[in-house]
């Protein structure tokens, strides 16, 4: 083990730098850098030597080259104590250089933004500062590396304990770490240059942060972890500011995508959709954030017991009094009004606030990728809603259903296959799910078992709520039907769809089309006076 007598420092961000250097220079460490790097150093009383003095050579094409330099390099990578690489130090005059704190020029912050320029974007790949970590991370057993502020008290405390020398797990432990990082750096660009330039088979590239534990996955009897990856354009469940409850579980964030995927499709209006193991139990929108929320729980409310809910707008105390009594293990939100934050804060010591990162917008074209066993499966994203609009039957499909059609297709692209939903139109232009079918190996059962009878079972709850006099439970029931719309997400292979839902009262239905039967489909419709779209788009989601 032996002290560390020499450092470079050229860092972009410069948190907690100053006080790094100040505390190597006090131990007698001399300190070389760069540019902004040596600037703020000196302007903070710290003695730097510029790294042109170390190499002799001047920075040059804009402090493009700088520490690419043999007597950089040959400093950082010879082995200590190998007679050879010794001497070939002493025969050329070169120097050690025992610790490297580098951290790397912005690329990842720069091309989140959205609409980074492609020429920011290259002037932002660093070369100097991963060759350097690269150097010094292969030469771990030898030289410290720093790529991470969080780790600068500790070198700092190691050296004062050890006379002014780190350990060998120390420094290996940040090699491996410094080796991470770049290889996250180098994935972030390869990935937004992929995006641009690759197509649709580019090499896939994923960046990600380190991992944070989680208590365990999907069961108890499974470790886990979630690795957030660097800011994008969008919102991210992995990226959101918890502000109250307890931690997030591996269950919370899988439900918790999911409720965030499909409130993408209503940014821009007040709207709460309602998660249970992954499907939207209840969606709604409503003229403020607390209708919508309270239509959304009236989907499913055994289901929302114990679901995760996203919003697409802040969060006020008359919304967030529409969760007393009620049990939800956590509310995604843009933001949280002070006094609906501290509401809900009471409410339960739980609850799990999650407050985005960035404002909600509408789903954006981007690549999804899945793990399978032996690798992965790539694809588009899923953003749009129809390719046409064509109505095959001899009942018309009024232009003022369009709307809540359309409604009821951006609930069932979240809904897992074979999906059926049917939608209402609980006031004028807001609109909620009545019922819906999902994960089910075939689409009637989907239908007749479990969209049509939950439908039904909340508009007769809906008409004991509301003391609706002058019209009986079954005359209320058999109107909304009437007035409602059923979506499926792919098409009906068999006309007994169509008779199931005429049975159930369905006057509206949605469907991609595409079936070798839609003559019969067709027919059967027109049997029962059922008016029907052919969308021309289908939206499986498994």
């Amino acid at each position: 083990m032996h002290g560390i007598r020499r450092a470079l420092i050229s860092v972009w961000d410069k948190s907690g730098v100053v006080e790094l250097a100040r505390d190597l220079a006090a131990m007698g460490v001399e300190i070389l850098s760069t540019g902004g790097t040596a600037r703020a150093l000196r302007e903070a009383g710290v003695p730097v030597r510029d790294v042109a003095d170390f190499t002799g050579f001047p920075e040059m094409l804009d402090g493009r080259v700088k520490t690419l330099h043999p007597r950089v390099h040959a400093g950082i990578l010879h082995l200590r104590g190998r007679p050879d690489h010794e001497r070939t130090m002493r025969e050329h005059g070169l120097e050690p250089i025992d610790l490297v704190c580098i951290n790397l020029y912005p690329f990842e912050s720069v091309t989140a933004q959205s609409g980074a320029a492609w020429e920011e974007a290259i002037e932002n790949i660093d070369i100097g500062g991963p060759a350097m970590v690269r150097s010094a991370a292969k030469n771990m057993d030898h030289v410290t590396v720093l790529t991470d502020p969080a780790d600068y008290p500790v070198v700092l405390a190691e050296m004062r304990a050890n006379e002014g020398a780190t350990t060998l797990e120390t420094r290996r432990r940040l090699g491996f770490k410094a080796f991470a990082r770049t290889a996250r750096y180098d994935a972030a660009i390869a990935a937004w240059l992929g995006a641009r330039t690759g197509g649709a088979v580019a090499p896939i590239v994923l960046a990600v942060a380190d991992g944070v534990r989680l208590r365990y996955g999907e069961n108890p009897h499974q470790s886990a972890a979630l690795f957030p990856e660097p800011a994008g354009a969008e919102p991210s469940v992995a990226r959101a500011r918890q502000l109250h409850g307890k931690e997030m579980s591996f269950n919370n964030y899988l439900d918790g995508d999911a409720a965030l995927e499909t409130a993408r499709e209503f940014a821009g209006v007040p709207a709460a959709v309602v998660i249970k193991h992954n499907n939207p139990c209840g969606c709604a929108t409503g003229p403020d954030l607390a209708e919508a929320l309270e239509r959304a729980w009236e989907g499913d409310p055994v289901s929302a017991f114990g679901s995760v809910i996203a919003v697409t707008v802040p969060v006020n105390l008359t919304a967030a009094e529409r969760l007393k009594g009620r049990f939800v293990e956590a509310l995604i939100a843009p933001a949280f009004e002070p006094d609906a934050l501290e509401f809900l804060r009471k409410k339960s010591r739980d609850l799990r606030l999650l407050e985005l990162d960035r404002p909600l917008v509408p789903p954006a074209p981007g690549r999804q990728v899945r793990q399978i066993v032996g690798g992965l499966l790539a694809q588009d994203r899923d953003d749009s809603i129809v390719q046409h609009w064509v109505v095959p039957t001899a009942a018309p499909f009024p232009d003022a259903k369009r709307p809540l059609a359309e409604f009821g297709i951006r609930v069932a692209k979240h809904v897992k296959s074979n999906a059926i939903v049917l939608a209402r139109e609980h006031a004028p232009g807001r609109f909620a799910l009545l019922g819906m079918g999902a994960g089910q190996p075939n689409r009637v059962d989907a239908l007749r078992r479990l969209a049509v009878p939950r439908a039904l079972e909340n508009l007769h709850r809906l008409y004991q709520a509301a003391d609706r006099y002058g019209e009986s439970s079954s005359e209320f029931v058999a109107r909304q039907m009437g007035e409602a719309v059923l979506v499926s997400d792919a098409f009906f292979p068999f006309p007994d769809n169509i008779e199931h839902a005429a049975e159930a009262g369905v006057k509206f239905i949605v469907q991609p089309g595409g079936s070798v039967r839609d003559e019969e489909v067709i027919a059967a419709c027109d049997r029962f006076g059922i008016a029907m779209v052919f969308t021309g788009m289908r939206h499986f989601l498994h």
